[in-house]
């Protein structure tokens, strides 16, 4: 009987990788050394070129980007294309921007992996919030300014329930708790708009782009100039805006 071939005999596994917001030295020691095993990586949109140059010569990169208004790959097909290299005996590594658990669609992948009988191991990255602000010099939760933070996206799910931004201003405001929103950019005026309904309109904002790259901008500004400043400095996606009272711990550094 003749020996089972090289990628018959080899055991296929899938892992999802933090990659962070993008600088290669937030990686987490053990992302990079997921990456650098894998066989297969699928990359998000957001992950930086000098991140996906960590992956090994011979690992085949496949490109699936998932970004707003712009022309995307179906989930579906991600996890099938998982799914298959795993079968094929592969090390795949799905490597996400941020945490890929924090809408990074990272949880209805491992669903779908694991309703097949496949395993999957996950290595939290750092989400871009907590890079940004502390690039900044601004924490996001504070004993004397906030008790707690939430993450929420500006980008609802089509046919879902919209996000009810008057009552988590005034939850925010009664609670003392940052909120930071991803995916925001395109409805910033109308945030802003519903925000104002439950806080201040001089609360403090950080909108922060191209978190931890080279290129990285930020604008702070008040609720009540949130869309106006956004346009004054041609602020993006993708980005995040931060809304709250840790945002005067922000240090005056350059846009």
């Amino acid at each position: 009987m003749s020996a089972p071939s090289t990628l018959a005999a080899r055991s296929g596994r899938c892992t999802l990788v933090g990659a962070g917001p993008g600088d290669p030295e937030l990686l987490t020691l053990k992302a990079l050394k997921a990456l650098q095993a894998a066989t297969v990586v699928l990359v998000d949109d957001l992950v930086s070129e000098a991140i996906v140059a960590l992956a090994p010569p011979g690992a085949r990169i496949v490109h699936v980007g998932k970004r707003g208004g712009c022309k995307s790959t179906p989930q579906a097909l991600i996890e099938q294309l998982m799914l298959d290299a795993v079968r094929a005996g592969e090390q795949v590594v799905r490597l996400k921007g941020g945490d890929p658990f924090i809408f990074g669609r990272g949880g209805e992948e491992v669903e779908h992996l694991r309703a097949a009988g496949v395993a999957v191991e996950v290595v939290s990255g750092i989400t871009a919030a907590m890079a940004g602000m502390a690039l900044l010099g601004a924490p996001l939760t504070h004993r004397a300014h906030a008790q707690g933070v939430v993450f929420i996206t500006g980008h609802s799910q089509p046919g879902g329930t919209a996000t009810d931004w008057r009552l988590l201003a005034a939850t925010a405001r009664d609670l003392r708790l940052t909120l930071v929103i991803y995916m925001g950019m395109a409805g910033s005026a109308h945030i802003q708009q519903e925000l104002l309904h439950g806080l201040p309109g001089d609360t403090p904002v950080a909108v922060v782009q191209h978190v931890s790259l080279p290129h990285q901008r930020h604008a702070v500004t008040t609720l009540d100039q949130l869309h106006a400043t956004i346009a004054r400095a041609g602020l993006g996606s993708p980005s995040v805006i931060v809304v709250g009272d840790v945002v005067r711990g922000v240090q005056a550094l350059p846009n």
